[in-house]
């Protein structure tokens, strides 16, 4: 035979040739043990894991939702600025209840509600003296520069040093007389009322990878019901409408309290929705929760508030002003949730994820095998084979 047909031979029989690996089997209980508790730990990890509490068989979508709210309520004040006065949604609701049409509006999902107010009533454009303190204090005119004026002061001033009582001497500026004074805003609150006000929260969501959508408004609520309800974790849980006190109060808050000052808090709403079930069982899921900062030992600057003014002409026809420093609180409506439905893709990437798992098995008994069991060298000895290349060399024919 020549040697171009001796090579064509070695290779037919190499590339029609079949290899496999060894096996060893061992008779052993406690080996044996150990091999069928890892592999009931690892389909337990994928049925039990992975593919029940997981859902990993399932596609999943997050949740696009839009929130319009409505607040209803009346409150009653009398108070020596404004007399006896009726505040309704129009006063006390700010700003007022216009569906954003960008998403970049900030109060989107979002609704202040006033609770308390300092009023500086009667004010016009003139000059007056600033209100006493360190930087407005005076002696002279010369204590008082021309034109100056700070984002921290009422006005710009005028240059003179004025007398703002008897004892007091401030500088004089040009502002919306008389200023504002600072103090701290009524307890209880002018709008203690505002407790019982309701909001309706409609919440519209969709889950564009399925086609779903849905409200909190559900099926089976008509107009009747809806007309009468208030939200009740036990007795009335599908209800959109909700008292303001019990919304403070469930977040673990007194409404009174907080009012005083203001503040800000959360209502979230999630829809978590299996869609491998029927419709009826996504529904939307309520919690509340203080969102601004309470620390007893940082309190500078507490609550929420803000400055408005309303504008009118006396009988001269000489502009005037109302200012009011509002105190209230801030409700954000914050929307989550995740749907899931079967799907052929992510069930068999999961499995098989699970089941590449198995070969962890093999890994754990062979170190328990070789190292932990007493007859560890006998296995090590049938487990390996050993060929030397002097031996293959020795053994070739000439």
């Amino acid at each position: 035979m020549s040697s171009d047909e001796g090579c064509c031979v070695s290779f037919t029989r190499c590339f029609f040739g079949y290899s496999t690996a060894k096996s060893l089997v061992i008779r052993s209980k406690a080996v044996g043990a150990l091999n069928r508790l890892c592999q009931a730990l690892v389909i337990a990890y994928i049925v039990g894991y992975v593919c029940v509490l997981k859902k990993g068989y399932q596609d999943t979508d997050s949740v696009i939702s839009s929130v319009t709210t409505k607040v209803k309520g009346i409150a009653l004040t009398n108070t020596s600025d404004l007399g006896l006065r009726i505040w309704d949604v129009a006063d006390y609701v700010i700003p007022p209840q216009v569906p954003s049409r960008y998403k970049e509006e900030k109060e989107e999902n979002s609704f202040f509600v006033l609770t308390n107010l300092n009023i500086t009533p009667n004010q016009t454009a003139s000059r007056c003296a600033e209100n006493p303190g360190p930087e407005s204090s005076c002696s002279s005119d010369h204590d008082c520069k021309k034109g100056f004026h700070d984002s921290r002061l009422g006005g710009v001033r005028t240059g003179r040093c004025v007398n703002f009582s008897e004892t007091n001497k401030t500088c004089e500026v040009l502002a919306w007389c008389p200023l504002e004074k600072s103090g701290e805003p009524p307890d209880p609150p002018m709008l203690a009322e505002a407790e019982n006000f309701t909001v309706l929260i409609k919440n519209s969501i969709r889950y564009p990878k399925f086609n779903f959508n849905k409200r909190n408004i559900l099926p089976h609520i008509n107009s009747t019901y809806l007309s009468q309800c208030i939200f009740n974790n036990v007795t009335d849980p599908d209800c959109p409408i909700f008292r303001l006190r019990d919304i403070v109060a469930m977040a673990g808050e007194d409404f009174l309290t907080m009012a005083v000052h203001g503040g800000v808090m959360g209502v979230q709403i999630r829809w978590d929705c299996n869609l491998d079930i029927a419709e009826s069982w996504c529904i939307p899921l309520y919690s509340f929760r203080r969102l601004d900062n309470k620390d007893p030992e940082n309190n500078v600057a507490p609550g929420y508030n803000f400055r408005f003014a309303k504008y009118y002409k006396n009988r001269d026809g000489e502009e005037m002003r109302t200012l009011i420093k509002g105190y209230g609180i801030r409700f954000d409506i914050m929307v989550f949730g995740k749907a899931g439905k079967f799907h052929v893709v992510p069930t068999l990437l999961n499995i098989g994820a699970g089941l590449g798992l198995m070969g962890l098995v093999t890994v754990v008994c062979d170190w328990f095998v070789l190292f932990v069991m007493t007859k560890r060298h006998l296995y090590r000895e049938h487990k390996y084979s050993y060929v030397d290349d002097y031996v293959l060399v020795s053994n070739e024919v000439p």
